[in-house]
């Protein structure tokens, strides 16, 4: 044998050696550690039970939002699954499961009958084919077509078991191939047995969440809501973003929303071979508790005030277009919020709009003056001290404007104390016409409003306040420019303000003009630790300095000692305020024109006036019906509302 052809054999040999070696070696002596290999390799990690969301409490530990467990039914799909193992999964437990005939969407039973009926292929013509194949039709559109050609008849055809395995189905089949999804959620304790015992491939059972509400609907529109097994397609980006599944339970609204990452826990997550056997990864962990600064003793007291003086002013004359009413209580140091309420009152009782307090706008009147005034110093336009008497006002083509009455001399405090429209309508005449003569015009420009509303901002007007719900919204900014316009800004009658912005409004007077960010989150606590906790967050400084700033503080203490306020205090602490009262309109019959002349009317104020422990915002649109150039009744509900308040803070001091 030649020595090539001996190398040639030596090598193939080596190889039969190698090769028969190696299968020896994976076959018999690691047998056991390759098919370990292969099972870790080939498991599917799926999400098992849920956490439990952490709970929201008030400052003081009570508990305003729990959670009770619910015995649940999921299914993950195993690998390797088919369509017709799903179909007849779904038909099996139809048979065990309570399911709501009425429930059933027609899309729902629809999509069923085409996966039992060869997918729909004798609902489409040949030609329609050729169309599809062509691209001439979408696979949308061909679908479409297959749903409009099935019969009532053939779906009332459907067997009642058919038609909850059609829900069932659904639920198997909607989102992920291979995220766990919840079939039924709250079952029977026979539901629970009879399918857990079965151990069909993929179906499981455990325990879902959902929420409770030890107060009722107290403070409900502002906790928000929990989706139950999949996220809005409205939120489907921003939990994206956040590495969720489509199929998880996450705040869908206000507080929910807003401290989701942290009220939300850790699921469980589950191990799945392909042999079907399920092992626990990690077991689930309950979410962080949320603490508000809310007292909720306080709360209750706030609605039971507000609940009894509503009740009183709906029985009041001209009161047939009132329907609601708005309370802030805080800290103006912090911006944080003690009690809120927003009610609406209706022929059934009450109604829980408290998320309003950052979703409505009103027309405020008088409370701006504060602002209007700060437009007066920071332009220079006001001579402190000096008296000057008060009247009307005349520009061209416009009626006169005067104060609500006669007030005598006054000086820029005493302005602000017996709530001078003059006064205003002055400072804003020197600010466009420094020649104003009566009868004239003024010559407003965008930038005459411009400077009113870069000062009223600084104070929170006009402008998002920061407060920790999510989708705040601001009141509505006039677009029109005219002389009339410009004064009926300088005393609330054209832009409008929400609730959340008088509040803020009023802690930045009371801040020596520092404006803070209002918020409801006192702590977020987790295994008993402080993860975050409420800062004091400043915005910006008023456009004002500290002297015209005192100024302002001392004309809002003149209201509440001998101004329009003085008998808005219960008690014997002293306040500072201010009162409001708007011109507004309604739609009395809903076709869309603001129709009716009605009064509303707001407070705003801090106590006690030198420490600043309290501030108050208070808005109560549509008090009264009004007559054109007609004094009309209105019921005091402010100072009533204020008085009990007071009382309540100081406990009649």
């Amino acid at each position: 044998m030649k020595p090539r052809f001996s190398l040639i054999y030596l090598v193939i040999a080596v190889f039969l050696i190698l090769s028969v070696y190696r299968i020896i070696y994976l076959c018999a002596l690691n047998q056991e550690k390759y098919i370990k290999e292969y099972s870790n390799i080939s498991k599917r990690l799926f999400t098992g039970s849920s956490a439990p969301r952490g709970r929201i409490l008030d400052v003081n530990g009570k508990v305003l939002v729990d959670n009770v467990g619910v015995r649940t039914i999921f299914y993950s799909r195993v690998q390797g699954t088919k369509q017709e193992d799903e179909i007849w999964l779904s038909r099996q437990l139809s048979n065990y499961l309570d399911i709501d005939i009425e429930k059933i969407s027609s899309r729902q039973l629809k999509s069923f009958y085409l996966v039992t009926h060869d997918n729909g292929k004798d609902l489409i013509t040949s030609e329609e084919y050729k169309l599809y194949k062509k691209r001439k039709l979408k696979s949308n559109e061909l679908l479409n077509m297959k749903f409009e050609r099935i019969t009532d008849d053939e779906i009332n055809n459907m067997s009642r078991e058919d038609k909850k395995a059609s829900y069932i189905y659904d639920k198997m089949t909607n989102g992920y191939s291979f995220d766990s999804k919840i079939i039924k959620r709250d079952v029977t304790d026979i539901e629970l047995a009879e399918v857990c015992s079965q151990n069909w491939p993929g179906i499981s059972c455990g325990m879902t969440w959902k929420r409770i509400y030890p107060y009722g609907d107290v403070l409900r529109s502002i906790f928000g809501n929990v989706s139950i097994d999949s996220v809005p397609k409205e939120l489907k980006d921003y939990y994206e973003k956040r590495g969720l599944s489509l199929n998880s339970s996450v705040g869908t609204s206000y507080l929910e929303l807003q401290y989701d990452e942290y009220l939300r826990g850790k699921d469980e997550v589950l191990s799945v071979s392909q042999m079907g056997d399920v092992e626990v990864v990690s077991e689930y962990q309950n979410g962080a508790d949320l603490y508000l600064s809310i007292d909720i003793d306080l709360e209750l007291k706030l609605i039971e005030i507000m609940k009894y003086e509503m009740s009183l002013a709906k029985k009041a004359a001209n009161s047939q277009f009132y329907d609601r009413s708005f309370i802030i209580i805080g800290h103006p140091a912090t911006g944080e919020i003690v009690a809120l309420c927003g009610l609406k009152i209706n022929n059934d009782g009450f109604i829980d709009i408290t998320s309003d307090v950052i979703n409505t706008s009103y027309t405020v009147g008088s409370i701006v003056k504060a602002a209007s005034m700060s437009v007066g110093y920071s332009e220079n336009l006001i001579d402190k001290g000096k008296k000057i008497k008060d009247g009307c006002i005349k520009v061209y083509m416009t009626p006169q404007k005067c104060s609500w009455k006669s007030l005598g001399l006054i000086d820029d405090i005493s302005a602000m104390a017996y709530s001078s429209n003059y006064y205003q309508f002055m400072i804003a005449t020197k600010l466009a016409n420094p020649q104003y003569k009566w009868n004239s015009r003024l010559n407003a420009s965008q930038e005459h409003f411009g400077i009113y509303r870069k000062v009223f901002a600084s104070y929170g007007l006009g402008i998002k306040t920061g407060i920790d719900l999510p989708n705040e919204k601001t009141g509505i900014i006039g677009q029109k420019v005219s002389d009339d316009l410009l004064l009926n800004l300088a005393i609330g009658q054209y832009d409008t303000y929400t609730p959340m912005e008088i509040y803020q409004y009023i802690n930045t007077v009371a801040n020596d003009g520092v404006r803070i960010k209002p918020s409801l989150m006192n702590k977020i606590v987790s295994n008993n630790k402080i993860v975050k906790e409420n800062t004091v967050t400043k915005l910006n400084d008023a456009i004002l300095n500290i002297d015209d700033i005192k100024s302002i503080q001392s004309g809002l203490e003149a209201v509440m000692k001998y101004g329009t306020g003085k008998n808005y205090n219960g008690t014997k602490v002293h306040a500072a305020g201010k009162t409001g009262t708007s011109e507004t309109f309604v739609d009395s019959n809903s076709d869309g024109k603001m129709d009716t002349l009605t009064t509303s009317t707001a407070f705003i104020s801090y106590a006690p006036a030198d420490t600043k422990d309290y501030s108050i915002a208070i808005i109560s649109p549509n008090i009264a019906r009004r007559k054109e150039g007609a004094k009309t009744y209105k019921y005091a509900l402010n100072l009533k509302l204020n008085r009990k308040i007071m009382e309540l803070l100081f406990e009649k001091q």
